[in-house]
C-alpha cells in the first residue's frame, strides 16, 4: 500500500539513508560499549562495568527506535554486521584497551553519533518531518550528555 504521510518518497528516502547511518553508528557504539562492559579491568572495574551496562542498555533501546522510524518512513532498515560496517563512522575495536582508553574511545564514539545525528536533522526539518527531527534531537542530547560524563571520568 502506498505511503501517504505528507512527505514525498525522495525526501523519505533521504531521511532514511541518514537514519540508517545513525542506526549503524548507534549499533556499533552499542557493540563497543558491551564489549568494554565484559572486558574492563582495574581499580574502577565496578564503576565502569555498571556505567557501561547502563550505556549499552540505553543504546539497545535507541537502535530499535531508529530502525522503527526508518520502517515508518517506508524504507528497509539495515540489520547486518556487513551493512553496519559499511554505514558506520565508528571504527571497529581491535584488542582490549585499558580502562582509560575505553573511556576515551567511548567519548569519541558518542561524539561521532552526535555528528551523524546532526547530519540527519536538516533533511528532516526541510520537509517537516517532526517525528524524525524530534528523535534525532533526543539522540543528540543523550549522546552529548554521555560524552560529557565519560569525559569527566578522564579528568
Amino acid at each position: 500500500m502506498k505511503i501517504d504521510i505528507g512527505i514525498p518518497h525522495e525526501d523519505r528516502q533521504e531521511i532514511a539513508e541518514g537514519l540508517s547511518r545513525l542506526l549503524a553508528d548507534t549499533y556499533t557504539l552499542y557493540l563497543k560499549t558491551h564489549n568494554y562492559h565484559w572486558n574492563v579491568t582495574g581499580p574502577m572495574f565496578n564503576t565502569l562495568h555498571t556505567m557501561f551496562e547502563e550505556q549499552y542498555t540505553e543504546l539497545a533501546t535507541a537502535v530499535d527506535e531508529l530502525a522503527e522510524r526508518i520502517r515508518a518512513l517506508g524504507m528497509p532498515a539495515p540489520g547486518s554486521y556487513k551493512q553496519f560496517l559499511e554505514l558506520t563512522s565508528i571504527p571497529e575495536e581491535e584488542g582490549i584497551p585499558t580502562a582509560q582508553e575505553m573511556i576515551a574511545n567511548l567519548v569519541k564514539g558518542q561524539e561521532s553519533v552526535v555528528k551523524t545525528a546532526r547530519e540527519v536533522f536538516p533533511a528532516a526539518e526541510k520537509c517537516g518531518d517532526q517525528p524524525t527531527a524530534d528523535l534525532v534531537t533526543q539522540r543528540m542530547q543523550v549522546h552529548e550528555k554521555t560524552a560529557w560524563m565519560l569525559r569527566s571520568s578522564l579528568e
